[in-house]
C-alpha cells in the first residue's frame, strides 16, 4: 500500500500499527472525555498524548454519539479552530480534523490540520474530496449504517467503502491519500460490530489502509456492562485483534495503555521488535 504523507511525516503502510489520539473538544462526547471550550485542556492532552506515543492528533467539535444535538458551523469552528492553531505551533504531530462539514474542514486546514476524518464518507458532502485533493491531505472514509437496515455487514462496509473510493478518486483524490474506516458503533448492532473487529482482514481487498475505532464504544460496555470510563481492558482487547486482523490506525482515548498494546501486537504480528535504546535489562 506504499506510504501516504500527512503533514511532515510519511505513514509507510504494514511496517507497524499507528495511533491516533481523540482530542474532544465537545461537552457530550460518549466517551465521557468532552473537554468543550477549554483550549488549555485541549492543548495540554494533545502534548500529553504526543509524549505518549500518539502518532497523530485527531480533533472534534461535534459528538456523534447517536442522537446528538447537531451543532452549526459556526460553533463547531469556535471549539476547533483555537485548538488546531495552538497544537499545530506546539506540538509535532499531524493533526486530523474529525467532521463532515466542508466549511469546518477548509478553515481547519488553513489552521494546520492535515488530514480530514469524515464520518459520512462523502454522503454528506463530497466536496470535502474537492478539499483534500486541494490541500493534497489525506481523507479518511467511514462506512455509516446510520439511518438504513443492514443485514449483511461485511459486504455492506465493502461496498460502502468502494463506492466512496471512486467518488473520491472521480473528484481528484490521489489514490495513496485515501484511508477506510469500517465504522464500529456507527449505525450498526452489537453483533454486527464485534463481526467487524472479527473479520476486519476481509476490508484488504479494497487495498487501502484500515482505520478502526473501537474506543469506548458501546459494544465493548454491552459485553462487559461497563461505563465508558472502565473500558479500557475492552478496549485493548479490541485492538489487539484489530491489529491481528489487518488495521493500520486505530483511533484511542487512551493513548499511553494502547500504545503498548500496540507494540506488543506488533511483536506477535508483525515481528516488529523493540531498538535496544527501549529495551530494559531485567
Amino acid at each position: 500500500m506504499g506510504i501516504t504523507c500527512c503533514g511532515n511525516r510519511g505513514f509507510k503502510w504494514g511496517e507497524r500499527t499507528y495511533i491516533m489520539g481523540v482530542i474532544n473538544t465537545t461537552p457530550d462526547s460518549f466517551s465521557g472525555d468532552g473537554l468543550g471550550r477549554d483550549i488549555e485542556a485541549a492543548v495540554a492532552q494533545g502534548k500529553r498524548f504526543a509524549a505518549e506515543g500518539a502518532d497523530l492528533l485527531d480533533i472534534g467539535g461535534e459528538s456523534t454519539r447517536p442522537n446528538a444535538a447537531p451543532v452549526s458551523d459556526d460553533d463547531e469552528l469556535r471549539r476547533v479552530i483555537p485548538v488546531i492553531e495552538r497544537l499545530a505551533s506546539e506540538v509535532s504531530l499531524p493533526l486530523s480534523i474529525d467532521t463532515y462539514k466542508w466549511e469546518v474542514a477548509r478553515k481547519a486546514l488553513s489552521a494546520g490540520a492535515r488530514m480530514i476524518n469524515d464520518i459520512w464518507g462523502l454522503k454528506h458532502d463530497p466536496r470535502l474530496a474537492d478539499l483534500a485533493a486541494e490541500w493534497d491531505v489525506p481523507l479518511v472514509l467511514m462506512s455509516n449504517q446510520r439511518g438504513k437496515a443492514c443485514q449483511n455487514i461485511i459486504p455492506e462496509v465493502v461496498s460502502d467503502l468502494g463506492a466512496s473510493m471512486n467518488l473520491a478518486m472521480e473528484r481528484g483524490l490521489a489514490w495513496e491519500n485515501i484511508i477506510v474506516d469500517p465504522g464500529v458503533g456507527f449505525g450498526k448492532t452489537l453483533e454486527q460490530n464485534l463481526e467487524i473487529v472479527c473479520r476486519l482482514d476481509e476490508l484488504r481487498c479494497l487495498e487501502r489502509p484500515i482505520l478502526i475505532g473501537t474506543s469506548r464504544k458501546s459494544m465493548i460496555g454491552l459485553v462487559l456492562d461497563l461505563p465508558p470510563d472502565q473500558r479500557i481492558e475492552g478496549t485493548a482487547a479490541t485492538v489487539a485483534i484489530s491489529i491481528a486482523r489487518g488495521a493500520d490506525i486505530v483511533r484511542v482515548h487512551d493513548v499511553e495503555q494502547m500504545a503498548r498494546v500496540c507494540q506488543m501486537s506488533d511483536a506477535i504480528i508483525r515481528g516488529r521488535r523493540p531498538s535496544k535504546d527501549q529495551k530494559t535489562a531485567r
